[in-house]
């Protein structure tokens, strides 16, 4: 029985010692196995990493235009430059295939493949550029173009090429910049409060291609700085300032001479509680309406002829589409012989020779604004039309209004009026002579044959006034019992009255409203369109 029992264990020795070899074989030939994987993963890792650092070294080889494009550093004048820049206005035919250096804004960009076309803007020119890939032009500066935010300042070399079909798009439609070089000058943020192609939509209808993106006049205005950048209100403001270019040129050709008036005044210069009041140290001053007594007392101190420009201030709550709180005054007082009239023909030529050189010399800015605002081109006669108040009153009334002799004129027997006389003379611009006494300021002169008229004149734009005046009362005497009658307080005015004292020319003049000219010469709506930094009931910033 011993026996047989240690033979069975050692027989299961043997099993068991088979078995452990057995697996220990398979474990070898397992992990051998993994080994082998795990060699080969790292084989194939290897490889992978080899081909990508030769990848990478291919690109860094292959980028032979890294100093052709980039960022510049922040502009604090270190050096100075001997590169002469080109104006996009002068990008024409006449360059074509010429290397210019350009500065302007990216305004719109538009990247296919293996090149980008963008816009190029500088002020109210635009031309369109193209960067591709070629000998000049790597990959990664065709990318880096692309990425570049709208905006942002760019300094630009390329060859000048003419285009078979014509760019409509852009103001310089004959040729194209094919971009050699581009580097950014000024970054712009890259997510704007408004798009200046948006900003730029034109208003014709015709001109629409499905829904479009129009910015609201609050929008504009609460982001003036990048509203003023589009083409069209760089000419509303390059024609403004043509306004008052010509208005000095023409009185400075007349023996006029310019005058600069206090704008903090003791007393209201109109009259009436529109006016501004502020704290003056111990006591209290106004903003002036208008220059009114100061041009005065220049013609009472022998200047005779003067003029002067300048901000105007009127605290009129009146949210219209034509009234400011704030506005620039383009204002002229003359002395005459013998008549007003000398005055009133001297003020209508002086139109008519502002509306010729803007004519003559705008014509680009007029085209410009035209394109988004569409407006019938002005008209004005010469000599300038003139009617007395009367006939004016006399053909609304057989246009079927209603309105008494001495009754205002309101806006829209205003409009109404502009309208037919616009149908019955051609003309856009009129002076409207003789108003009733009752409606003007009290140094309004009176009429002698008629006490219920006055010498005063109204002159019109589009059936809008652009310029009150009048024969100013130059007797001491006279001035003091009209300024009763309007119950002024004497003792405000005192200095006034006293410059006639000694003796002052008969004369007159009138203030004109430089942005509802500029409103009306170009048929906008609102005179908001026309004033850089608006003021109004609603508004005192930006």
């Amino acid at each position: 029985m011993a026996s047989s029992r240690c033979q069975q264990l050692g027989a299961m020795a043997d099993i068991v010692e088979k078995d452990q070899k057995e697996n220990a074989e398979k474990v070898s030939k397992n992990a051998a196995k993994k080994a082998e994987k795990a060699a080969k993963k790292a084989e194939i890792i290897a490889e992978k990493k080899t081909a990508s650092g030769d990848a990478s070294a291919e690109v860094e080889t292959e980028d032979f235009a890294k100093d052709k494009y980039g960022l510049t550093a922040l502009n604090q004048s270190k050096e100075k430059v001997d590169r002469d820049l080109t104006i996009v206005k002068d990008l024409t035919a006449t360059l074509a295939d010429q290397l210019v250096w350009i500065r302007g804004r990216l305004q719109t960009s538009r990247a296919k493949g293996k090149q980008c076309f963008f816009v190029l803007r500088q002020q109210q020119y635009t031309v369109q550029a193209l960067v591709a890939v070629g000998d000049k032009v790597s990959k990664q500066m065709v990318k880096f173009a692309a990425g570049i935010s709208k905006e942002s300042i760019v300094d630009v070399y390329g060859v000048v090429r003419k285009v078979d079909q014509t760019i409509d798009s852009c103001s310089q439609q004959d040729v194209e910049l094919h971009v050699e070089q581009i580097f950014v000058v000024s970054s712009a943020e890259a997510r704007l409060p408004l798009l200046i192609e948006d900003a730029s939509r034109s208003e014709k209808a015709e001109d629409a291609t499905g829904p479009q993106i129009s910015v609201n006049q609050d929008t504009r205005l609460d982001n003036r700085v990048l509203d003023l950048r589009t083409t069209t209100n760089q000419a509303i403001f390059r024609l403004e300032a043509g306004v008052c270019k010509l208005f000095r040129n023409a009185l400075d050709a007349k023996g006029f001479v310019e005058i600069h008036t206090p704008k903090i005044i003791q007393a209201a210069s109109e009259g009436g509680a529109n006016v501004f009041t502020v704290s003056y140290f111990k006591s209290s001053a106004y903003l002036a309406q208008s220059p009114q007594f100061y041009k005065q007392m220049a013609i009472a101190s022998d200047f005779n002829r003067v003029y002067t420009i300048g901000s105007v201030f009127r605290a009129e709550d009146s949210n219209t589409h034509r009234h400011l709180t704030e506005f620039i005054g383009l204002d002229l007082e003359m002395a005459f012989s013998y008549h007003y009239h000398e005055v009133t023909d001297t003020i209508g030529q002086l139109f008519v020779e502002i509306f010729k050189g803007l004519r003559d010399n705008y014509a680009d800015e007029i085209s410009t604004v035209n394109k988004q605002y569409p407006a019938q081109p002005f008209t004005f006669l010469e000599p300038a039309l003139r009617l007395e108040y009367t006939q004016g009153v006399q053909m609304l009334r057989e246009a079927g209004v209603e309105m008494e002799d001495d009754a205002d004129l309101s806006t829209p027997n205003e409009k109404l009026l502009g309208k037919l006389v616009k149908a019955k003379y051609d003309t856009d611009f009129f002076i409207l002579d003789k108003y009733p006494l009752a409606v003007r300021p009290f140094y309004t002169m009176p009429d002698p044959n008629n006490p219920r008229l006055s010498n005063s004149y109204d002159m019109f734009m589009r059936g809008e006034e652009i310029l009150s005046g009048a024969q100013r009362i130059h007797d001491p005497a006279l001035l003091t019992e009209r300024s009763k009658h309007h119950g002024i307080d004497l003792s405000k005015i005192q200095s006034y009255i006293d410059a006639f004292k000694y003796g002052c020319y008969p004369h007159g003049g009138g203030g004109i409203g430089l942005e509802r000219v500029v409103m009306l010469y170009l048929g906008l709506d609102n005179i908001r369109k026309t004033s850089m930094f608006p003021r109004d009931p609603k508004r005192l910033a930006p």
